[in-house]
C-alpha cells in the first residue's frame, strides 16, 4: 500500500519540473515562432501574443473544471493524467511541422498546465492544519527554483537547436509521471467525493462575489491594470531584447533566471520588512509608483546592461501585490475570504489572456514599417502609463472614508496606543 508520506515529495517535484518546463522553453518559444512563422519579428512577436494568451485562456477556463475533476474523481488520476498529457505535449511542440501544430500544443499545454488546482487541493488533503501554511510555502519556493533553473537551462539547451528545450521538459515530465504512478498515493478517499457538478466548473460565476464588496473594486481595478501592465514582461520580453540588443537564448535565459532570484528574495525577505516598517498602504503606493518608473527605464534602455541593473532595483516594487492583497483581505469576512481570492485570482487570469496580444501587437506594430514612429519600448511606454493610472486609482480608494473606518491596519499605520 502507497503510503500517504510518499506524496508530498512528489507533489513538490511536480511542481518544480512544471516551472521548469515552462522555463526550458520561454527562452526558445517566441524564436520558434517567428521562424516558423516567416522569420519576419513583426508578424511572429503578434502571433507569438496569441500563444501566451492561449496559455491563459485554456488556464482560466480549465482549472475551475480540473479542480472539480479531482473532487469528483481523486487527486491521483488527475494528476497523473495530466502529467502524461504535458510530457506528451512536449514531444509534440518539438516535433511540429507546421505553426498550426505548434498551436494545437500550446492548447494542450494550457489545459495540463491547470492541474495546479488539483495540486493545491491535494497538499490541503495531506497536510494538518498547522503545517498547511508551511506547505503551501514550499510550493511557491519550487515556483520560484523552477523558474530561476528553468530559463538558465533552456538558454543553454538552445545552443542545440530551438527544439532542444521542449524535448528536455518532455523527458522531465515523463520521468516524474513514471515516478507518481508507482509511488503518488490517493489523497482524496471515496467518502468524501462529489458528483461534478458544472456550475461549480463555470470560471465566470466567482467574478460575482466581487459585487458584494463595492469598498474594495477600486483596489480590485488597482489590481488588475497593474496585472495587465506586467504582461508586457512574459509576452515581450524576449523578443524585445533580441531585437534591441541581440541577446542570444541564452542571455535570456540568464536574464530571466535573475529576475527569478530577486523576486524570491523580495518576496522571501524584503516584503515583510518594508510591510512592517512602513504599513501596507504606503507600501503599496511606493511599489507601484517605482514599478511605473521602471517601465519606462525598459523602454528607454539602449544597452543590455541596463536591464540588469532595472531588474536589481526594480525587483522592491514587487513588495506592492502583497501589500495590495492584504488591504483587500482587511475588508472581507473570513468566512468570504476564499471566494474573493479566487476571483481576484480569476480576474488576473483574464488580463494574462488580454494582456500578452496587446503588448505583442504594440511591440510589432511599432517596429514595423507601417508604424509612424519608431517605437520598440512602445509595451513598456504603455505598461507604465497603466500602472500611473493604477496608483491613482489606488491613492483614490484609500482615502474613502468607507475604506478608512473598515480596513484593519498594520500597526504602521495605527495611531499609537494610549494609557
Amino acid at each position: 500500500m502507497r503510503s500517504i508520506r510518499a506524496g508530498m515529495p512528489f507533489i513538490l517535484i511536480t511542481v518544480l519540473l512544471d516551472m521548469l518546463g515552462i522555463g526550458l522553453v520561454v527562452p526558445v518559444l517566441p524564436a520558434l515562432v517567428t521562424e516558423m512563422r516567416g522569420g519576419d519579428l513583426a508578424e511572429g512577436s503578434a502571433t507569438y501574443g496569441w500563444f501566451v494568451a492561449t496559455y491563459a485562456l485554456m488556464q482560466f477556463v480549465f482549472s475551475p473544471m480540473i479542480g472539480n475533476l479531482s473532487d469528483a474523481f481523486g487527486r491521483r488520476p488527475v494528476i497523473l493524467v495530466s502529467l502524461l498529457g504535458a510530457g506528451l505535449d512536449y514531444l509534440l511542440m518539438a516535433f511540429a511541422p507546421t505553426l498550426s501544430w505548434l498551436f494545437v500544443g500550446r492548447v494542450i499545454s494550457g489545459i495540463t498546465g491547470a492541474n495546479i488546482t488539483a495540486v493545491y487541493a491535494y497538499i490541503a488533503d495531506v497536510s494538518p492544519p498547522e503545517s498547511r501554511a508551511k506547505n503551501f510555502g514550499l510550493v511557491g519556493a519550487c515556483f520560484g527554483v523552477g523558474f530561476i533553473l528553468g530559463p538558465a537551462t533552456g538558454g543553454l539547451l538552445a545552443h542545440y537547436g530551438l527544439r532542444m528545450p521542449f524535448i528536455a521538459s518532455a523527458c522531465l515530465v515523463l520521468v516524474n509521471w513514471l515516478y507518481g504512478f508507482f509511488v503518488l498515493p490517493e489523497s482524496h478517499p471515496r467518502e468524501r467525493r462529489r458528483a461534478f457538478d458544472w456550475r461549480r466548473a463555470n470560471p465566470f460565476a466567482t467574478l460575482t462575489v466581487l459585487g458584494r464588496y463595492p469598498v474594495v473594486l477600486g483596489l480590485t481595478a488597482t489590481l488588475v491594470l497593474g496585472s495587465l501592465a506586467h504582461q508586457a514582461f512574459p509576452s515581450t520580453w524576449v523578443l524585445y531584447t533580441k531585437y534591441r540588443f541581440a541577446w542570444t537564448e541564452l542571455e535570456n535565459g540568464l536574464s530571466l533566471a535573475l529576475v527569478g532570484l530577486t523576486a524570491i528574495v523580495v518576496q522571501g525577505g524584503l516584503t515583510g520588512a518594508v510591510i512592517s516598517r512602513f504599513g501596507e498602504k504606503r507600501a503599496l503606493v511606493f511599489g507601484m509608483a517605482l514599478s511605473c518608473f521602471c517601465y519606462l527605464l525598459y523602454g528607454l534602455a539602449n544597452q543590455g546592461w541596463m536591464f540588469y541593473a532595472i531588474i536589481a532595483f526594480g525587483s522592491i516594487a514587487g513588495v506592492a501585490t502583497p501589500a495590495l492583497q492584504a488591504l483587500i483581505s482587511h475588508q472581507i469576512p473570513l468566512n468570504e475570504q476564499g471566494a474573493v481570492q479566487g476571483a481576484l485570482t480569476s480576474l488576473q487570469s483574464l488580463t494574462g489572456i488580454a494582456g500578452p496580444v496587446l503588448a505583442t501587437h504594440l511591440f510589432g506594430f511599432f517596429i514595423s514599417d507601417a508604424a509612424p514612429l519608431h517605437i520598440p519600448g512602445a509595451a513598456f511606454y504603455f505598461g507604465s502609463m497603466l500602472v500611473a493610472t493604477a496608483v491613482v486609482v489606488a491613492i483614490r480608494s484609500l482615502r474613502r472614508p468607507e475604506f478608512s473606518a473598515a480596513v484593519v491596519t498594520s500597526p504602521a499605520d495605527s495611531p499609537p496606543a494610549t494609557h
